[in-house]
Order: C-alpha cells, then structure tokens, then sequence
C-alpha cells in the first residue's frame, strides 16, 4: 500500500524543488527527490499507524496509566528541540534571523490553540459516545477538511475526487468492525451497544471541524510565507507548547510523569516524527495527501494490533483496503 502511496504523488516527487540535489545530473536529481518523497510517505504511514497499538502497550488493567495532556506537551517540545536543531544546520537565507517578525510568528498561534482545544475535546468526547461510534464518526474530519481545502484555499475538486474521498471515509467506518479478539482472548473494550448522546454529537461535530479547519489553515500558513520550514516550525511549535503546558496545567488532576513507561517514550518520539514529517507534507504538497496518509496508516494500525494483541481481521478489513486502493485509483488516476 505504501508503495502505492509514493507512486500516487510522483507527478509532485517531481516538482519539489530539493536545494540538496543542486549540482546533480537530472536523472539523479529526480531519484533523490522521488526517493526523499517516498521516505516521508513511508515513514508518516507508519508513524501514524503505530500511535493507537503503542497506546495500548501502554495500558495497566485496561486503562491508560498516564495523563495525555502531559504527554501532548512532550511531543510538542520534542518537536520544537527538533526544529531548532534543524534550524541551526540550515543555510538558507529563508532561514536567517532577519526573517523572524512577530508578523510571520503570530499566524501560527491559530493552528496551534487549534490542535490544543481538538486534543482536549477527544478526551471528554470519550464519555458521551461509545469508541465505536466515536471511530466511525470522527471520519467525517475527512469530508471536513476537503470542504476547507476547496472553499478557503480555493482549490476546486471535481466530482471524481469527492467520490474518492467519501470512499476513504466508508473505508475508515470499516475499519471501526475490522478487528475481533480471537476464542478465549479478551474482546476489545467496546460498549455492548452503540450510542450518542446530544452533547457528544456537538461535540463530534465540532472536532471534526476544528480538525479539518486547523489542518487547512496550517497549510495556508506555511505556504503563504516564503520562510524556511524549519523556522515556521519553530514558531508553530512554540505556540504548541505554550498552549498545551497552558491546557495541561488546568485539567489534569494527576503528576507529570505519572503511569510514564518506556513505551511512552516511544510514543513522544513517534508523534514527535510524525508531526514533522506532516509538516513537510503541508509545506510542499497538500492536505489531500495528508487524508491518503491518515487512510493507509489504519491499515498498519491493524496489522500491529493483529501482531501485538492476538486480534483477527475481519472480512471488514479486506472491503477498506478495496475501498482505499479504489479511492487512490480515482483521486490520482493510478493504475
């Protein structure tokens, strides 16, 4: 699937402009930038697609030992380290000190009070919903994000590709019944029955907007600026921090470092990756193609559940890989 991925975006391999091949024969510039978009594709299926199985490593009796707020603050600051680091190795004069503005910081402050208020709202949406219902539903953030993409960017998509991307959205529903324990192992904690209450439908709602809004405005901030990545990522992921240290401080009720583990820290240094690599997604390509990430990496979600708690896939996990192999063949006409 990940090679179907890369091979989907080749048409955009090629027009990413990579400084580093400066000097190199064409034919070598082109496998360096292809080979460059590949690893990033590769990487952010795998990085998205591990965080719910390494979630559930993490569990003691079922339940999550550790405050996610607390560890939100940690992926944010590893990803500012991060940027800073890159930051000092870039030579670009899109990377100077004389482009640091608060002018060019402040758009950032909205993307990342954004992503703090959504990462807040998962939580508590836990109790007005069943997990089920909370999987199906919060695939409607895709329909979201194409909407903002096409109304505010003002990239119109025909009907082909919203056909394409409501084939990803079944396919997400699918994969909610694509796993069952197997005879004698413990069923996935699933209520017995699905349910919604009021609140939690506008709180759905509301996720998924704020999740489609605050992508498709991240992406027209790094795009609008001609700035380095790495110093728009460094502005980004300040406000991150301050936001969600901010967030963490006034709702959760339990230490820092409780319930933390060795698996947690691998999760802090996987989202920390994954939200580097999405960076450069938004920067260079677009939205659409973080949606395809997002689709693909369900499919790695369920292998590692399957690998690592003896669960079975379900008939359901063969009709959402149907239905994103569909759904890329009509987005991006690959045969």
């Amino acid at each position: 699937m990940s090679l179907v991925l890369v091979r989907c975006f080749r048409k955009e391999m090629d027009a990413v402009e990579d400084s580093s091949t400066f000097g190199l024969p064409p034919a070598k510039a082109q496998m360096r930038a292809r080979f460059s978009w590949g690893l990033v594709l590769l990487l952010s299926v795998l990085a998205y697609g591990s965080h719910a199985p390494l979630i559930g490593l993490c569990k003691v009796d079922g339940r999550v030992p550790f405050s996610s707020s607390s560890v939100v603050v940690l992926v944010e600051l590893a990803k500012l380290v991060s940027s800073v680091l890159l930051l000092t190795c870039d030579r670009s004069p899109l990377a100077s000190s004389g482009a640091i503005s608060v002018r060019s910081a402040l758009p950032f402050a909205v993307p990342a009070s954004l992503y703090a208020v959504n990462n807040n709202l998962v939580v508590h949406m836990q109790h007005h919903m069943d997990p089920v219902t909370f999987q199906v539903l919060s695939n409607l953030k895709i329909a979201a994000t194409a909407a903002a993409f096409s109304l505010l960017l003002r990239q119109r998509l025909p009907m082909l590709k919203w056909l394409a991307l409501f084939l990803l959205m079944v396919a997400g529903a699918c994969h909610a019944g694509a796993l069952r324990g197997q005879p004698g192992e413990v069923e996935p904690a699933v209520h017995a029955h699905l349910y919604i209450t009021p609140w939690g439908a506008v709180a759905i709602t509301a996720y998924c907007s704020i999740s489609g809004l605050s992508a498709v405005y991240t992406e027209w901030a790094l795009k609008s600026q001609p700035l380095s990545l790495n110093l728009q990522n460094l502005f980004l992921y300040t406000f991150g921090v301050a936001v969600n240290s901010i967030m963490h401080a006034a709702s959760s009720p339990v230490s820092f470092f409780e319930g933390y583990s060795a698996w947690v820290a691998v999760i802090i240094a996987t989202q920390a990756l994954n939200g580097l690599l999405m960076s450069i997604v938004m920067k260079y390509n677009n939205n659409i193609t973080r949606l395809f990430i997002i689709s693909c990496s369900m499919l790695v979600n369920a292998i590692l559940s399957v690998l690592l708690f003896n669960l079975q896939l379900t008939p359901l996990f063969i009709v959402a890989v149907g239905l994103i192999c569909t759904a890329i063949h009509l987005y991006y006409r690959v045969r």
